[in-house]
């Protein structure tokens, strides 16, 4: 046997752990320098004797039984990183075909290489220790040990502690290992793994401050953004962002990712991938809205389409009409549908073209929801006029209620603002939309409801609210003043 400076055994049974309900301890005897199992043996209060079943069982004893084998679980865990240790210094790994002894325990528990390397990287800071004249030793991280053996942290919890030490600056790791150690292994405790890193990394950026100025700044030097178009046409983003730029990305992209609230008891079908979309994609709409955006050729960024008018003013959806895709700014292809739907709220410019699709004469550009009849929009309707929509996140877009395109007048009677995802589910569902007394009702399509009962939209003006206070207290008044015989 190769030694390699230290002898490490370790006692399999401590007070601690024997007094752990339903825990089968592990009874092994020395024997030429080798640890020989001998039987399992079954706690004396006998809980394991009865058969026991989760069906049957009280909440609250469900609740503690999951806490128990958790706890189990975490302290044969502790066991197992013991004899990992051993197999380490037995370097058992050598009489087999595997090259490490992380690349032997893959093998041998069939896990994965990162689980394997944490084990044996913990094993070899967390394992009990005798030197080689059987003096005892404490673990190189006594207090994580500790709260293993207890149960009370897992393997994730020593991970973290064990990559603290490790990137602490040397003077800290000389000087200071031991309160730092102490430290985590406490909050660990309490903590879990992801907020356990979060301190770790706290107490590092303050024990190390210029190592930690030199990372964000490694960090900075590493940033990388690409995007490119896929063969669908989509847009595919690649990205890392620096701590700071990712910061501000995760405070402006929150609130617009959140999921939607509740309609009639249905949830935001979205997935959280598709939220994030979304959000991004109301983050465009405020940049692309915003007048400090920067300019090229003396025009705000903006996104265009060229589609033939013809084929704007087709109704769509039905087989028999034919409508030529228009074309966005990167040269891909968008359906006429869709053309339709951003042109409710866009900036029309005309271009006469020739046969040859060259410019022969060129108009003045017009919105086609100028500002006075958006901001009385806004005052009418709110950020979104659809029953239901609580302050939803983007830019808000102006609808016509009949299409301009086919002659709809851009007028209050005839527009509603929507936000960006009613104004795209209204156009795909096909919902119409009556005024009734100046404010829009919306009526589902027969697949939404079959009977088209219409939906009241728009947010409650302040004339509403006093014509109601006004006739409330008016019959208060009236009641209250009512002669009594």
């Amino acid at each position: 046997m190769t030694w390699r400076g230290f002898r490490f055994l370790w006692p399999w049974v401590s007070p601690d752990q024997a007094t752990l309900k339903n825990v089968r301890t592990r009874v092994r005897v020395r024997d030429n320098g080798g640890m020989t199992p001998l039987t399992h043996i079954q706690d004396s209060t006998g809980d394991l004797a009865g058969p026991w079943s989760a069906v049957s069982c009280t909440d609250a004893e469900l609740a503690a039984r999951i806490q128990e084998l958790e706890k189990e679980m975490r302290v044969l865990m502790w066991e197992q990183l013991q004899c990992i240790a051993e197999a380490d210094h037995r370097a058992i790994h050598t009489d087999t075909t595997a090259r490490s002894l992380q690349v032997w325990l893959q093998g041998l528990l069939n896990i994965d290489p990162r689980d394997a390397k944490t084990r044996v990287t913990v094993a070899r800071n967390v394992e009990d220790r005798r030197s080689l004249y059987g003096e005892t030793m404490p673990p190189d991280m006594p207090e994580t040990a500790h709260a293993m053996s207890e149960g009370a942290i897992g393997l994730e919890h020593a991970r973290v502690i064990v990559n603290g030490i490790r990137r602490l600056p040397e003077y800290a790791r000389c000087h200071q290992v031991a309160e730092v150690e102490a430290t985590l292994a406490g909050y660990a405790r309490t903590m879990s793994p992801r907020e356990l890193e979060k301190l770790a990394e706290r107490i590092r950026y303050l024990l190390d401050q210029d190592g930690a100025y030199r990372n964000e700044e490694n960090q900075h030097e590493a940033r990388e953004l690409h995007y490119a178009t896929a063969r669908d046409g989509m847009t595919v983003i690649k990205a890392k962002l620096d701590r700071e730029t990712g910061a501000k990305f995760a405070a402006l992209i929150e609130p617009l990712a959140a999921p939607r609230p509740e309609i009639d008891g249905e949830k935001d079908p979205r997935t959280a991938g598709q939220r994030n979309a979304d959000g991004f994609a109301a983050l465009l709409d405020l940049a692309l809205d915003h007048d400090g955006t920067p300019r090229t050729g003396g025009q705000r960024p903006q996104m265009t389409i060229s589609i033939d008018f013809d084929d704007l003013k087709q109704s769509l959806g039905f087989i028999n009409e034919d409508g030529m895709p228009g074309t966005l700014n990167t040269e891909r292809a968008i359906t006429a549908q869709n053309a339709r739907r951003i042109a409710c709220d866009a900036e029309v410019l005309p271009i006469v073209l020739d046969g040859d699709s060259l410019p022969l004469d060129v108009g003045r550009a017009k919105r086609t929801a100028p500002t006075h009849i958006r901001t009385a929009l806004l005052r009418r309707d709110g950020v979104c006029a659809f029953p239901g929509c609580d302050r939803p996140p983007g830019t808000p877009e102006a609808h016509h209620v009949q299409h301009w395109a086919d002659g709809g007048a851009t007028d209050l009677d005839n527009m509603v603002m929507l936000c960006g995802h009613h104004h795209r589910t209204l156009h795909n569902q096909r919902w119409d939309i009556t005024m009734h007394d100046g404010r829009p009702e919306f009526i589902p399509p027969p697949t939404v409801d079959p009977r088209r009962t219409p939906r009241p939209g728009g947010r409650a003006l302040p004339a509403q609210h006093r014509a109601i206070v006004d006739r409330h207290l008016a019959s208060s008044r009236g009641h209250a003043s009512a002669p009594s015989g």
